[in-house]
């Protein structure tokens, strides 16, 4: 399972007993990823088996409560479980002032580090790479500044043709180079790459996209997505709501899936009014046939 997405949260404004408010956890290439961290995240994290010291990154898309409540108590629990490796949180600007302010006034000094990158209203680009994934953010159209995020998990190396290659005398230290797809020449005869290897599976794509009225200029940075959540607050005969609070129904959420060419729609941030999530699911599959729900608990694999 080199790409999940486990929903800890999946309800809207108002924690219930059946949904907590917005937050993922993302585990792409052995990266540990928190989206969003809304109240009762870290109960969440205990409930389905997230580590919380494993959490490397936390990414939070606006300074909404139900979105950012968690995670103040959540870094204070790492503190007492005696984290020490730092911890990187990107998120809009006033963050920093918010997080260091509860901190400080809890009167206790945090055993490890925490380096909060603010984003610029309306910043578009990465965030963060490494050898094995890229981050990346865009902005959103909701009430106050709010980021969405696509997280990419880079090309595997390729499969070294072990057999073929000693078969035919390929010396040992040309693996790790054809691996990577570099031909290489050796007097005169080029050992083409392409001839000893088999490609590894495709990278994977996640977009989310989290509060936010339906807006057609995300579909260039979503296009192709393997995956793609998008909150879908209201069905459409409350579409009415949606507008003044820049929200989206599910059927705009199903819009901008099928004009993107995702694979994959998963819905959530659901208001309280609705019982039944099936309505959801079925209003979203009269125009883009791969739906999935978003539900407490529950993990996609890519």
């Amino acid at each position: 399972m080199s790409f999940t997405v486990t929903i800890l949260g999946s309800g809207s404004a108002l924690p219930t007993s059946r949904r907590n408010p917005t937050s993922q956890f993302v585990l792409c290439s052995n990266r540990n990823i928190l989206i969003d961290c809304g109240e009762g995240t870290q109960m969440q994290m205990r409930k389905f088996g997230v580590k919380f010291q494993k959490i490397d990154i936390v990414l939070i898309s606006h300074l909404h409560g139900d979105h950012y409540f968690g995670l103040v108590g959540l870094l204070s629990t790492m503190h007492l479980l005696g984290r020490t490796k730092s911890l990187k949180v990107y998120g809009p600007i006033g963050l920093d002032l918010i997080l260091r302010s509860q901190l400080e006034a809890d009167g206790n000094r945090l055993n490890y580090t925490i380096d909060v990158q603010e984003l610029t209203a309306g910043y578009d680009g990465e965030l963060f790479q490494d050898e094995k994934i890229e981050i990346s953010t865009f902005p959103l159209n909701h009430r106050v500044d709010t980021f969405g995020f696509v997280i990419i998990e880079k090309q595997k190396e390729a499969k070294l043709l072990q057999k073929k290659a000693l078969r035919d005398n390929v010396k040992i230290e040309y693996y790790h180079r054809l691996k990577k797809g570099e031909d290489i020449v050796e007097d005169g005869v080029c050992i083409k790459a392409e001839e000893y290897t088999k490609k590894g599976p495709p990278a994977k794509k996640y977009a989310f996209c989290s509060d936010t009225k339906y807006s057609e200029s995300i579909i260039p940075i979503i296009q192709d997505t393997d995956v793609l959540y998008h909150e879908s607050t209201f069905l459409e005969k409350h579409k009415k709501l949606a507008e003044p609070t820049k929200h989206s129904t599910a059927r705009q959420a199903a819009t901008i899936a099928k004009k993107a060419h995702v694979g994959k729609l998963i819905l959530g941030h659901y208001s309280t009014r609705y019982d039944s999530l099936q309505d959801f699911k079925n209003e979203a599959e009269g125009v883009f046939e791969s739906v999935e729900l978003a539900e407490d608990g529950k993990t996609f694999e890519f």
